[in-house]
């Protein structure tokens, strides 16, 4: 019943700091009133006006430590800090501008989207932009001789990059704004540093694939500066995992501007992009990451490491963050839910330059997944006016939501030849398929023997949530023969198996459990569809029914539910499966009476239409469990529910779902009473 749709990836809010994007707005009212000893922020604010250059560098730089604490966020903002910092981006010292920016930086990550639109209310943006445009001039002004040295210019413009992206991903005025002052210039020319600058190239291919994602305006704006600049990242051969993730953004930024490409270079585009992704996807951060971290113990060993109070101090934030991404809230944009992602890895010191090289792999591969989700579902033209009309902020539906009744699965999406060629030519179903897998042991220990590198683990569960994200929008969208046949959808389903009833108790993170589910949801229609024997016991059926019903994700229980009601409605076509049609129906019955969702409970009783409509096998289970008063029962219930909390919780067209599934089981009664009168 529920719709099958694979939802685009809007790439994360940067967060630099690590701090939950709505933080500010945590705090309540006795925190916010904050006094001069617990909030320092007001002498920090008046030593902005000092004529001290040094004072003020050193306010900046204050402000831009004291706001990773989310209780200061508020005494600030009482302060009009934004309005008193944004005239600092343009302050006649250097250093100045780059910690303040900075502080701008900071403060736009950790207060979140409300903050980042108040900034951009301030008209942050015009200082910024003009800041931008001043550091790119001075690149070559400024340039060192010693490779060893930094550019000052391009420190200033890292800083003002990451607030641009922080802005342009939060705020739709950001990204009016970022079209219309004509700044995409800069940015490119900050891409155009990667040769001995790739810090600052790939914090500008961050802000170029968030800026070029939906954004007709501003391709119209394109030229064949910014294409060049593009294609020169993609055919740099640089082997480091800054360049591979530069190379993966630039590739998600062709993708996004695709459409202004000229046609007779869209198919060679579309080639190379899919080369990158599929060059990313090779590299085995199982591998790596233990070479890496055996690399960082010999250069210990060879020279003298940080010293521990620099390194504690560089990675509090760092750590911090990771602890905390799991916590952070959802936001919606343009109706679609994203989890807030962070990124610390230019914030690492200098002295760790192995784990930013980890940092960077995982971030690419994360990428490059999404990429692909994209591509699948991008040749749908109702995508976006799909998600619109289904989003609703109480019912927390993922991409697997009730909907219209009718599965994608069941009329797969009409992925173009020429992109499904490119994705199977370059092998991309089985490399994602491959990324499924659990991290190896070596690199996870790894994680949990360095305190430093611990925030890598939840950086390689990610990567493997996104490949089951993506291997979910992969199967809803190529046929069974693209994909191999049955021998390898066979292979696929045990894998899947294999990933949730491997351990003694199934995984109860619930990121993977939505991506897991989902992906195996989409498995089991395509082999349920090909007559394709299944390979779930019983027994493991009803554990992952046990396991998603204590979940709070909405669609990790419809899609158990739905993989009930897949399974069951092959099996009532077998002999001797009475009894097992027996454990679903009572599952499905007790789904469709107790769960507090109103959707689960529509999906649930969709299934049990589906079970038990035909067949002998079916009658005697419907008998034995009692099925037809339970559903007599159940029916008044299901309207009366409908009419009290549909309106307004649920989008029209899930209501639309429900009405036809209330009229269904009306029908479905009426069946029932037919057969019991044989």
């Amino acid at each position: 019943m529920g719709k099958s749709k694979t939802t685009k990836f809007k790439r994360p809010k940067f967060n630099s700091v690590g701090l939950p994007v709505s933080a500010v707005r945590e705090v309540d009212g006795a925190e916010g009133e904050l006094d001069e000893e617990s909030c320092p922020a007001a002498e920090l604010l008046e030593k902005l006006q000092s004529p001290s250059a040094d004072v003020r560098e050193f306010a900046c730089a204050s402000i831009s430590r004291v706001v990773q604490q989310r209780q200061t966020i508020p005494g600030f903002l009482q302060r009009d800090a934004v309005r008193r910092l944004g005239p600092m981006l343009l302050d006649g010292c250097l250093a100045v501008r780059e910690t303040a920016a900075g502080a701008l930086r900071n403060l736009s990550a950790c207060g979140g989207q409300e903050v980042c639109e108040d900034m951009v209310k301030h008209d942050v943006m015009t200082p910024l932009t003009a800041l931008l445009r001043e550091c790119c001039a001075g690149f070559d002004a400024t340039a060192v001789a010693m490779k060893s040295q930094r550019n000052p210019a391009e420190d200033v413009a890292n800083e003002a990059v990451n607030l641009l992206w922080n802005l342009c991903e939060s705020s739709s005025q950001a990204v009016f704004l970022f079209n219309k002052s004509g700044v995409l210039d800069a940015v490119v020319q900050c891409l155009e540093r990667h040769p001995h600058n790739v810090d600052l190239a790939v914090s500008a291919a961050h802000c170029l694939h968030t800026v070029t994602e939906d954004n007709p305006e501003l391709l119209r704006s394109m030229n064949t500066a910014v294409l060049g600049a593009l294609e020169k990242v993609l055919v740099s051969s640089q082997p480091d995992m800054a360049h591979t993730l530069l190379r993966t953004l630039a590739a998600g930024t062709l993708w996004n501007i695709k459409t202004s490409l000229p046609v007779a270079r869209q198919a060679q585009t579309l080639s190379v992009v899919v080369a990158t992704l599929s060059q990313c996807l090779d590299l085995d951060p199982g591998v790596l990451i233990p070479e890496l971290r055996r690399a960082e113990e010999a250069r210990h060993r060879s020279t003298p490491p940080l010293k521990e109070a620099d390194r504690q101090a560089a990675l509090e934030p760092a750590e911090e963050e990771m602890d905390d991404e799991e916590e952070a809230p959802s936001k919606k944009k343009n109706g679609k839910t994203l989890k807030v992602d962070g990124d610390f890895s230019d914030l690492l010191p200098r002295g760790m330059e192995e784990l930013r090289e980890a940092t960077a792999l995982l971030t690419a591969q994360q990428t490059s997944l999404e990429i692909i989700v994209n591509m699948c579902c991008s040749d749908d033209p109702s995508d976006d006016e799909w998600e619109e009309e289904s989003s609703s902020d109480e019912s927390d539906m993922g991409p697997d939501g009730l909907c219209d009744g009718a599965s994608v699965l069941m009329s797969p999406l009409c992925l173009s030849a020429e992109v499904q060629g490119a994705l199977i030519n370059h092998s991309l179903p089985e490399k994602v398929l491959k990324k499924t897998a659990f991290p190896r042991q070596e690199a996870t220990n790894v994680c949990h023997e360095n305190p430093s590198w611990r925030g890598l683990m939840k950086r390689m569960q990610r990567v493997q949530s996104r490949a089951l994200t993506c291997l979910h929008s992969i199967l809803s969208t190529m046929d069974a023969e693209a994909l191999g046949g049955e021998a390898a959808l066979q292979g696929a389903a045990q894998h899947l198996s294999s990933l949730v009833f491997g351990a003694e108790e199934i995984p109860k993170d619930e990121e993977f459990l939505e991506a897991v589910i989902s992906a195996m949801r989409s498995l089991l229609q395509i082999i349920a569809s090909k007559n394709i024997s299944q390979c779930m016991t019983p027994q493991q059926l009803m554990s992952l029914s046990e396991a998603a019903t204590c979940c709070e994700v909405v669609s990790v229980r419809v899609n158990a539910v739905a993989i009930l009601g897949i399974t069951g409605s092959t099996l009532a076509k077998e002999k001797g499966t009475a009894k097992t049609l027996q454990m679903i129906g009572n599952a499905l019955l007790l789904v469709a009476t107790r769960d507090s969702d109103l959707v689960v409970n529509g999906e649930a009783l969709d299934a049990l239409l589906d079970v038990f409509a035909d067949g002998e096998e079916a009658e005697m289970a419907a008998k034995d469990i009692n099925l037809l008063p339970a559903l007599k029962t159940l029916q008044p219930v299901f309207k009366a529910k409908i009419r009290k909390e549909g309106r307004g919780k649920y989008s029209p067209q899930q209501l639309c779902v429900l009405d036809n599934i209330k009229v269904n089981l009306r029908r479905f009664i009426g069946y029932l009473e037919k057969v019991v009168k044989k």
